[in-house]
């Protein structure tokens, strides 16, 4: 899975990481391989960062998992870290073949970070997380998305839409947004058009933004506010767009079953091609969602 394209020899850690506005700046987003956006109770946005290239000193803040995280992090056949979660979502954690590293059980590797205020100060060292991976969970992940060998021959690139920014509609709170920048060639991010950085300042930037429409269901459960906890469906498929080098791509998205990762195909059924490189996956909401490109 490793975005530089070398092989790194220990498994993938999927770490659930806060995304409200008390959480912000967070710590690490940049060192993942992977980042995966997807909407919380009450409209809250929330991440499931994936490192596996990268392991970096400190990430956080870390927070509780919800039903859709097992799809989202099964394919890996690694290791999740979180703290709290309802016992059915952390169980199917387990059920999805993933090794649960859960500080509400007594794992290791998690802190209190002075400064914060609870729940938003739980951070965690990922070195310590990997340490704890046992035996049938210390396997190198397979790929999650298709590679093309470098950047200029990635799908969008050579057939997409020139594209100077992204903006997306999670929910009524929750507005990202992805802008080319040239310098960096990559995409920057911005929360409801105020830039999005790391603790230490670095803007948080990504190689390819790939978009995926989801249908998103109210479960019975409901947090301690008395919001609905939603689930998104992500067994299934549907439209797709593909953002990488300042070009943005129409796609569809297939995913068959927990266990497979997400098939990205052109209009033409070919298989879509990513650059190598840091991916942010923005899981919008079909009914409530929007996705804008200019």
């Amino acid at each position: 899975m490793d975005s530089a394209g070398a092989y790194a020899e220990r498994p993938a850690l999927a770490v659930k990481i806060e995304n409200s506005v008390d959480a912000r700046p967070q710590t690490g987003l940049n060192a993942a391989d992977l980042v995966w956006e997807q909407v919380v109770e009450g409209g809250i946005p929330r991440f499931v960062a994936v490192y596996h290239s990268t392991v970096p000193a400190e990430i956080g803040p870390v927070r509780s998992v919800r039903p859709m995280d097992p799809a989202i992090a099964a394919p890996l056949r690694g290791v999740f870290a979180f703290s709290g979660g309802q016992r059915p979502y952390v169980d199917a954690i387990a059920a999805a073949g993933l090794q649960v590293i859960s500080r509400d059980r007594g794992a290791g590797g998690f802190h209190r970070l002075a400064g914060r205020s609870a729940p938003h100060d739980v951070y965690a060292d990922p070195q310590a997380l990997l340490a704890q991976a046992d035996p049938a969970h210390l396997a190198a992940p397979p790929g999650q998305f298709l590679l093309a060998p470098d950047g200029a021959q990635a799908s969008a690139v050579v057939a997409g839409a020139p594209t100077g920014v992204l903006d997306l509609r999670l929910s009524g709170i929750s507005r990202p947004s992805w802008t080319w920048s040239p310098p960096d060639g990559r995409w920057v991010r911005a929360e409801a058009g105020i830039p999005a950085v790391e603790a230490d300042g670095t803007p948080l930037r990504a190689t390819n933004v790939v978009v995926l429409r989801v249908e998103v269901v109210n479960t019975s459960a409901t947090d301690p506010a008395g919001n609905p906890v939603p689930e998104t469906v992500m067994v299934g498929g549907g439209e797709a767009l593909v953002a990488t080098g300042g070009k943005t791509l129409a796609a569809t998205w297939a995913k068959g079953s927990a266990g497979e990762p997400v098939a990205l195909a052109g209009a033409d059924g070919t298989p879509v091609l990513l650059a190598p490189g840091t991916t942010w996956v923005e899981l919008v909401p079909v009914r409530t969602g929007a996705v804008a490109v200019r």
